[in-house]
């Protein structure tokens, strides 16, 4: 069987094949509803549809490109004239361009338009804004009137109705809807109004409530699904407006903005390149093509959409919404949803096959219940006579079969996933967890490892300049005017240029008037510095002009600009990993501040220096320039020789409060917690250990010496190996993929730059900082860590675990209510005569309501009551599930058989003893057993839901009144049981029970529950 889930049943947590979707989607032919079923699971035609826009996309811009290079050749030195007429609506709005005329510019790639309209310059003229400040708040309902809000057209929000119907559509309850419609009329005439009516308002009924109980959970499901994904879609960006540089949501932004973009930004709109460097845009997402390209002043076209691979500019904002590509493909996208889960596939294949078994018995039982009758009839010899009671009878058999059906399709298994994954997210929101992808949330609940940054994850992120060498002196970093003071006026200079240039943060005036610091926190605390030394950021702007800038990468390790000085020539700046750095310079600044040979003993000295600030846990770095002559293309390199050291700085960036419990936490669940770094391998491993990451028997490498091992030396390494510094995102890749692949481990990756994507995308799950990653990084991620705090992360896996267990939880209990339900219903059908020679087999005691109600208790409600667990901390006590778990473990199986049994024994013992037992006679008889055997099943599921709680331990009390909703759910199933018994037995077939007979069936219900225990201490093998 195992195999047989194996085969057709498996998809991929991530990047599952379309062939696998379709596979199992194939299988399940045996669906009572299909819309709910299938409800949370991906529309491949969608995707399809959305597929076919990106190819379209693809040919467009290649032929918009095309043509835009033939008309620049054609268009040089010509004087151009412009048909275009401003539309009448947009003049009295103030604005001189419509949103189709910028669209076609854009999206067309148009040079010949933009020459005529003058440039970027005449756009920005003509959209009413100035590249230093941008729009004015006070004319933004002017703009939204005339070029629309930039929001893609999204499928409406459904009402409480819309669940209504789609819970009415179950065709198993269409059908019994039918017989009750028949039921009514044949028992109207025969038996007249209101007692002929009974039956079938019965089914009515149940078939209402079990209608209003499915579309409320279902409502309250996709209200919580609608916040997350509100949440999901919470982008900022840099803009300036009002002449201030602030940060708003991508939906505020209108034509005329002024959007500044950097390294792993999502360009948020259609737009114009109006200044930059080095700006490299990946365009993948949009058309399907890899390469990526060059965005300038000669093509400034910026399309909604694609991604910053490198460099930084600023953006001219000209079309959004749903006038760009990318709002017509992501409006089609949203509606192709998430990826179904694994568990939901291999649930959706349990209930498959117990759905087949299932109709199989209904058929059986519908067959026996009708050749009983036709035996009797036989014997009466009236089998050509057929009264209105027979026919209701008949009708009583057939839903009796298609209840079983109702009962056997365990349609709650896969939503119950759902359910779950609902419920967690929306906790893990609260626990500042942001889960992108539904898998994600039961796959790190397998998790086996954990490879963390170091940055921002396991520290703070709250950098500052502690110490520094300068001129070969190392000073402590304070407030004082001494600090600076002690430093040469030349060397001052040079600094200030090399911190205020080669940045790629800024410093502005804020709303309130204060100079504020934008940029990373390595950036914020060189700035900082900078400031401290009395230095004026835009002063410092103004002296020279940038003539090229190299962002930095996490693979060169560094960042380097190169500067046009006023009095001539070029000057190129550089900062990064200090041994790297180090090793390009050739010079250094003494204490005069002269510039001198870097000799050995001064190499020797700035190498120590470095050497002491790492061992002091500081992360630190190299500034140095060089004077590189009157000549230089911006289209070559920056060089990366004959280098000045400027100084050494060593910033601190604390660990963070917890963090070393959270990584004995993961110690004590079997997870191994690595740390991957681009920083230095003494600074790493000083900050490990302060984490309590890198033990005594633990191995810390660098990144270059890592990539060189070989596959069979890798795989001695691995399992010791703790620490990887000066790691590149290749290297964590790698490690990754090894870990995945050779080792079987379920890996999550902590990542925040652009080219932490790989990795995030290799790994079982990708975990994306909230603060200091990129869009880039956070598109390629399953889980978002809103406060990038590492112990986040461990709450995520504790979520995880947690949601895994619930749904074993829930299966195990409602694979019982299936073996009894149907064995009991069968059996007493079949077997009847056997143990009663009077009767004759066809006697089913649960009637069609009965199992509405039954199959009410365990599908929605019990999805409810153990789908919904808490976490506790137990679950990070015990070893982690893997990639090779099987979900349904032995444990589950010897509950589920030793539970089905006790409860099939009771039943079958009031079925063959009852009436002795309870000295019930007379023409009562039947309905009160059978109304006794009813309330003994339900109160057996009431108390095996209790039980159910813990699946190993015997004490399932604990916690248990902290769990509302279970409490809730008990409560209300054992209320609406004593109102079903003692007031609604009309229409559910019932009787009144003494006090004796509900102490008994509550009895039997209880006395599960030590037998439950006594099952969990009989030891069975591994799963």
């Amino acid at each position: 069987m195992e195999n047989y889930f194996t085969e057709n049943f498996e998809v991929q947590a991530k990047n599952s094949s379309e062939e696998a979707l379709q596979r199992w989607r194939k299988l399940c032919w045996l669906v009572k509803n299909k819309k709910r079923r299938f409800r949370f699971t991906a529309n491949l035609s969608k995707r399809f549809e959305a597929e076919a826009i990106r190819r379209s996309n693809q040919e467009k811009l290649r032929v918009a490109v095309l043509v835009s290079k033939a008309a620049l050749q054609f268009i040089q030195g010509l004087s151009l004239s412009s048909d275009y007429i401003v539309p009448q609506d947009v003049k009295e709005a103030g604005f001189q361009i419509c949103a189709e005329e910028l669209g076609s510019i854009v999206e067309g790639h148009d040079v010949k338009k933009l020459k005529i309209h003058d440039g970027v310059e005449g756009i920005a003229e003509k959209l009413g804004t100035t590249i230093t400040k941008g729009i004015s708040t006070s004319e933004i309902d002017r703009r939204q009137r005339v070029y629309g809000v930039n929001r893609f057209t999204e499928t409406p929000p459904k009402g409480f109705w819309f669940f209504v119907w789609e819970a009415v559509q179950d065709t198993t309850l269409m059908i019994l809807g039918i017989c009750a419609f028949v039921s009514l009329l044949v028992g109207i005439v025969t038996e007249g109004w209101p007692k002929g009516a009974h039956d079938g308002l019965g089914i009515v009924a149940s078939i209402l409530l079990v209608v209003f109980v499915t579309a409320t959970s279902d409502y309250k499901q996709s209200l919580q699904f609608r916040d997350l994904d509100k949440e999901k879609k919470k982008i900022v960006m840099q803009v300036t407006r009002n002449g201030l540089r602030q940060k708003l949501s991508i939906y505020d932004l209108l034509p005329g903005d002024i959007v500044h973009l950097s390294i792993g930004d999502q360009v948020p709109a259609d737009g114009l390149f109006m200044s930059g460097y080095s700006l490299l845009i990946n365009e993948s997402s949009l058309t399907g093509e890899s390469e990526p390209v060059n965005v300038n002043a000669s093509n400034p076209f910026l399309l909604s959409g694609t991604k910053v691979q490198n460099g930084s500019c600023k953006m001219l904002v000209t079309t959004v919404g749903m006038r760009t590509q990318w709002g017509k493909l992501m409006a089609t996208l949203s509606e192709g949803g998430d990826d179904e889960t694994p568990l939901q596939v291999k649930l959706n294949g349990v209930a498959t096959v117990i759905g087949k078994i299932g109709l199989f018995f209904a058929v059986v039982t519908f067959s026996v219940l009708v050749q009983g009758l036709f035996t009797r009839k036989l014997e009466e010899g009236t089998q050509w006579i057929w009264s209105g009671d027979e026919a209701v009878e008949m009708l009583e058999f057939f839903a009796i079969a298609v209840t079983i059906v109702v009962v056997a399709v365990p349609e709650g298994l896969p939503l119950a996933v759902t359910l779950s994954l609902a419920f967690a997210m929306k906790k893990m929101m609260n626990d500042k967890a942001l889960v992108r992808h539904l898998a994600a949330c039961e796959t790190m609940g397998s998790a086996t490892t954990i490879c963390s940054d170091k940055t921002g994850t396991l520290t703070t992120n709250h950098m500052t300049v502690v110490k520094t060498c300068i001129c070969g002196e190392i000073k402590e970093v304070s407030g004082s005017e001494k600090f600076g003071s002690s430093i040469p006026e030349s060397v001052r200079k040079i600094l200030l240029e090399s911190i205020f240039n080669n940045t790629g943060g800024d410093v502005v005036v804020n709303e309130a008037q204060k100079v504020e610091i934008l940029g990373t926190p390595t950036e914020t605390a060189l700035l900082e510095l900078g400031l401290l030394l009395g230095g004026d950021f835009e002063e410092e702007r103004v002296k020279s002009k940038i003539v090229k800038v190299e962002p930095f990468n996490s693979t060169k390790k560094r960042m380097g600009v190169v500067l046009e000085l006023p009095e001539g020539g070029f000057r190129a700046h550089c900062k990064g990993a200090s041994e790297i750095a180090l090793a390009a310079c050739d010079k250094f600044l003494n204490s005069n501040g002269d510039v001198v040979p870097l000799d050995e003993a001064s190499t020797t000295h700035l190498q120590d220096t470095i050497e002491k600030f790492a061992s002091e846990a500081l992360r630190t770095l190299c500034l140095a320039y060089s004077d590189i002559g009157s000549e230089f293309s911006e289209s070559g390199d920056i060089p990366f020789q004959g280098y000045t050291c400027i100084a050494i700085v060593g910033i601190k960036d604390p660990v963070r409060p917890g963090v070393k419990e959270s990584v004995a936490v993961c110690r004590s669940a079997g997870i191994v917690v690595r740390m991957v770094t681009g920083d230095n391998l003494t600074t790493a491993k000083a900050i490990a250990r302060e984490c309590g990451i890198l033990t005594d028997d633990g191995l810390a490498i660098e990144g270059p010496e890592f990539r060189e091992k070989s596959d069979a030396e890798l795989q001695q390494l691995i399992p010791n190996l703790q620490v990887m510094a000066r790691s590149s995102p290749m290297d964590k890749h790698t490690l990754v993929k090894q870990l995945r692949t050779t080792f079987q481990e379920v890996v999550a990756v902590t990542g925040d730059g652009t080219n932490d994507a790989p990795a995030l995308h290799e790994a079982d799950i990708g975990l994306a900082m909230g603060i200091a990653g990129t869009e880039v990084a956070k598109e390629s991620a399953d889980v978002i860590i809103l406060d990038d705090n590492f112990s986040t992360i461990v709450t995520v896996g504790k979520w995880g675990r947690s949601v895994y267990v619930n749904i074993q939880k829930f299966v195990q209990f409602q694979l019982t209510v299936n073996v009894v339900a149907l064995v009991v219903n069968f059996t007493s059908a079949c077997l009847t005569g056997l143990y009663d020679p009077i009767a004759l087999p066809g006697n089913a005691p649960l009637t069609a309501v009965q199992l509405l109600w039954v199959n009410m208790i365990m599908d929605t409600l019990g999805a409810l009551a153990l789908a919904t667990e808490p976490p506790t901390d137990d679950l990070m006590k015990r070893a982690p599930v893997g990639r090779k778990g099987n979900f349904i473990s032995n444990v589950m199986w010897r509950n589920i058989t030793g539970q089905s049994l006790y409860q099939f024994v009771v039943i079958w013992y009031l079925q063959t003893q009852g009436k002795e037992a309870f000295r019930l006679d007379g023409p009562d008889s039947d309905l009160i057993l059978n109304t006794l055997i009813f309330n003994s099943f339900v109160f057996c599921q009431v108390f095996n839901e209790i039980s159910s709680r813990e699946m190993e331990k015997v004490n399932v009390f604990d916690g248990i009144l902290k769990n509302y909703v279970f409490v809730a759910v008990l409560s209300c199933t054992a209320i609406f049981q004593i109102i079903i018994i003692e007031f609604l037995g009309t229409f559910a077939s019932t009787t009144p029970l003494t006090w004796q007979q509900w102490f008994v069936s509550i009895a039997f219900g209880f006395l599960g529950m030590p037998i439950a225990a006594i099952l969990k201490m009989v030891p069975v093998g591994s799963s």
